[in-house]
């Protein structure tokens, strides 16, 4: 029954990687294609866009940070 325990286990923290690590990956993309929209309609505003858009992204990707964590604390 142990084996079995921890073979769920894993399972369970490879897919709770693989959604967050989806989930940062579109949030990312998302955050960069608006980025660019953003300056391409304005390019007086690039810095303040690439402050902004470099926050967002370490904010999606501290997610995946997360799950990772949580994946290994499962094993």
């Amino acid at each position: 029954m142990l084996p079995q325990l921890i073979a769920a286990a894993e399972v369970s923290g490879s897919f709770t990687l693989a959604i967050a690590g989806a989930g940062a990956a579109v949030g990312i993309g998302l955050i960069g294609a608006k980025a660019v929209e953003a300056v391409g309609r304005n390019p007086g505003s690039f810095g303040n866009v690439l402050t902004l858009g470099i926050i967002g992204m370490a904010l999606a990707e501290a997610i995946a940070i997360y799950a990772l964590i949580l994946a290994l604390q499962g094993r």
